[in-house]
């Protein structure tokens, strides 16, 4: 750290107490909220529609991109299967190296855009690139020549969408107060999932009227995406005010990570509890992403699920979610994000492990256990972004959501692990969600060395939104 950020190291804005001046400067209303909260809703797509559900489980790792002699050959013959895994491994380490380059540029970038007052200029270069992406898989055709193309893109956009995510994330200190923060986190959370019901929703109407020929509906589907964001994402870069600068001279790149690692040690010193949220938080996050990846996996093997049942089930998992998010979010204002992530991770561990013990009930215990369950997802994530917003010293967001980025990808690995561990011990599928639920538990513990943030946080008192 020079000698210029130590000197402001000892501000009040620094270590949580806002000036009058600063608190003068931004007057957050519910207009800046929505418009805030809508590029959860405009981005949701990317994720719902092209990494997870349509684009890359039903077009890039698909016969569409084997040898036509291969793909001819159809399911069950060795060289179709090889074909497939390879395709899918593939994806997996690409989707892997993007993850490294979020891990190592996230706190950076975070710290950066703090120093100069420009998150709103990060987040816009970064849905910017997420657009193009999209856009470009419009040339994404369905043959073997443009599967890299295909995973190249969907990589970069990945990485930018994360980036984006963090300075989008930093951005709540600019539109809530710690009387609302909860709601705000919840209402963006929660707006998220039901633009991912809406954006699939349409998707399933509109599939069918689509050209089909050489993967045409769902290069289409991309372009389509990509209007989506354009259409709902400008609103935050037009209602929601800049951070201010919190240093007058910019310094080098490989210069910021000194400056990370001197501002960590000073995290452990001053706020120990912190940095036992970020891995506890790292721990118990990576679970909820394991429940949600394996959850259609578990549908389908393990409680004989039909397609249309599995779309069914995720289109209400993600309505219950959306709803019970925005509605945890005044819990969370009114008894601390501490207690709320904790209440979930109970509720989450109790109705998993009804779905895995009364698993010989059928269907019917997946429908209720199974989407009781979804109810604690998405407060256990906006209450995690509203803990952080709380804690994290005053300019200095977009460093503390870059780390809390890169903490969530130095432990993604852990849920996949013990999934396939569990699997291989018991040789039965539905014994994967109790490897996943141990993931969550081993979050839970940790969440022991967490202190909930005091009653007025370092955003200080804002006004009123």
């Amino acid at each position: 750290m020079t000698n210029s950020d130590e000197a402001a190291s000892s501000t009040p804005e620094a270590h949580g107490a806002q000036t009058d001046d600063t608190a003068a400067e931004v007057k957050p209303h519910w207009g800046r909220v929505a418009a805030w909260a809508l590029w959860d809703w405009a981005t949701q797509p990317f994720n719902s529609v092209i990494i997870t559900f349509v684009f890359v489980a039903l077009y890039l790792v698909s016969d569409s991109f084997l040898p036509a002699d291969v793909a001819a050959q159809g399911e069950g013959a060795a060289a179709y299967d090889e074909g497939i895994a390879a395709l899918s491994r593939t994806w997996g380490w690409v989707g892997t190296g993007a993850g490294i380059l979020v891990a190592v540029l996230a706190p950076v970038l975070g710290q950066r855009a703090d120093r100069s007052g420009r998150r709103k200029r990060w987040l816009a270069v970064s849905t910017a690139v997420m657009v193009l992406c999209m856009l470009g898989l419009f040339f994404v055709e369905a043959d073997p020549r443009f599967f890299l193309l295909g995973a190249a893109l969907l990589a970069i956009g990945l990485v930018f969408q994360e980036i984006g995510g963090v300075q989008y994330n930093a951005l709540i200190a600019q539109v809530s107060t710690p009387r609302n923060v909860g709601r705000v986190s919840g209402l963006g959370w929660g707006l998220g999932y039901i633009g991912g019901i809406v954006a699939l929703l349409l998707v399933v109407v509109l599939a069918p009227t689509l050209p089909a020929d050489n993967g045409m509906a769902y290069r289409l589907i991309g372009v389509g995406a990509a209007v989506w964001t354009m259409l709902f994402g400008w609103a935050v870069f037009a209602f929601v005010p800049e951070n201010p600068a919190t240093a007058r001279e910019q310094i080098g790149f490989l210069e910021s990570y000194r400056v990370l690692w001197r501002d960590l040690s000073d995290m452990w010193r001053r706020s120990r509890a912190t940095v036992w949220f970020l891995v506890a938080s790292a721990v118990y996050r990576d679970g909820l992403a394991g429940i949600f990846v394996y959850g259609a996996i578990i549908a389908a093997v393990s409680f004989k699920f039909t397609d249309d049942e599995v779309i069914m089930f995720g289109i209400g998992a993600n309505l219950i979610a959306g709803i019970a998010t925005i509605v945890f979010g005044r819990f969370d204002d009114r008894f601390g994000p501490r207690k709320v992530i904790i209440w979930s991770l109970v509720g989450l561990l109790v109705c998993g492990s009804v779905v895995v013990a009364f698993a010989g009930s059928g269907k019917i215990i997946f429908w209720t256990a199974g989407l009781a369950l979804t109810a604690f997802v998405g407060p256990v994530q906006s209450a995690s972004r509203s803990y952080l917003a709380r804690v994290a010293p005053r300019g200095k967001e977009g460093e503390a959501f870059g780390l809390y980025a890169t903490t969530g990808r130095a432990a993604s690995f852990l849920a996949p692990m013990m999934w396939a561990i569990t699997i291989g011990i018991t040789g039965a599928t539905l014994w994967g969600t109790a490897g996943v639920l141990l993931v969550v538990l081993a979050g839970l513990i940790l969440m022991r060395w967490v202190k909930e943030p005091s009653a007025r946080a370092h955003m200080g008192e804002q006004g009123d939104a």
